[in-house]
């Protein structure tokens, strides 16, 4: 393996309740009415990096920040990048135009007021950058963001770009450069066909054995010699969360191997080299 090659670890910060498997069974103005676990969370993640010397990105969502006033306060003081997710946690291609910059807007306001640094980076809730609402990489840019890692080269029923880039690379939109690191993707050759086998984390990760996920980024690292992206959520290390009643499809999704998760990010720990996005994309995009 490339020993000097930098991955970028990301952490979605948001509550269990909020994720878009839950969508129609939870609705955004019941959101008060369920407890909160994701600070406790966040703060186990913030221990569990420090024991490994290892630093990220923070992608928290502003009704999160809005809560918890205190906590993209102690991630950035304790040495991570604060990045934003957007502050209401809805499909980009579903609420539009006005309302996604109103959206950013008052999510990347509300985090810098909190830190007191720049955000730069933005990823959207489920990826959902999509064919249907590229016209959300023009808003980044007039609302001062830098770079957006939002774009998965997948195909999934509610997000992803089959045939987008799979590596770090600016795109050149109305407004201005924009750097992009799309989520990570292994390219298989199966002779009749190619495909994208996604391994960026989150339910992947939970879903797929551990050594693949590790062969797949050494691969990308060695053979392609590009850096990959890992995320997960502070959900994902909580099995003992509430159960939230919804269809077979949505329960398997969040639910599956959530006992797994952490012991699954220790091995990778040990194994590759991470730092945070806005680090890795100045050696990738000089």
């Amino acid at each position: 393996m490339n020993s000097t090659l930098k991955n970028c670890l990301t952490i979605d910060v948001e509550d269990y309740f909020q994720v878009n498997a839950f969508a129609a069974h939870v609705r955004q103005d019941q959101w008060d009415s369920f407890p909160l676990r994701v600070g406790n969370n966040t703060h186990r993640i913030l221990d569990f990096l420090d024991h490994y010397n290892i630093k990220a990105t923070f992608f928290v969502l502003g009704w999160v920040a809005e809560r918890l006033p205190g906590l993209a306060h102690e991630i950035h003081q304790r040495g991570h990048e604060i990045a934003c997710h957007g502050y209401g946690h809805e499909l980009i291609f579903k609420i539009g135009p006005d309302k996604f910059r109103a959206d950013i807007r008052r999510a990347k306001m509300l985090l810098e007021d909190q830190t007191g640094v720049r955000v730069n980076g933005y990823r959207a809730p489920s990826y959902s950058i999509t064919r249907q609402s590229i016209w959300a990489l023009d808003i980044l840019v007039e609302e001062g963001f830098t770079y957006d890692s939002s774009i998965f080269p997948i195909r999934h029923d509610t997000y992803g770009i089959p045939d987008a880039q799979r590596f770090p690379h600016t795109i050149q939109t109305d407004a201005g450069p924009l750097a992009e690191f799309p989520l990570t993707t292994l390219l298989l050759n199966l002779g009749w066909k190619k495909m994208h086998l996604p391994i960026a984390g989150g339910g992947y990760l939970r879903l797929l054995p551990v050594e693949i996920i590790r062969r797949g980024i050494e691969t990308i690292n060695t053979r392609e010699k590009q850096p990959a992206v890992l995320y997960f959520h502070p959900w994902e290390l909580d099995p003992e969360q509430p159960r939230i009643k919804a269809g077979v499809k949505s329960t398997f999704r969040h639910y599956i191997n959530l006992h797994r998760t952490e012991r699954k990010l220790c091995y990778l720990f040990n194994k590759i080299r991470f730092a945070p996005m806005k680090e890795v994309l100045v050696q990738y995009l000089k």
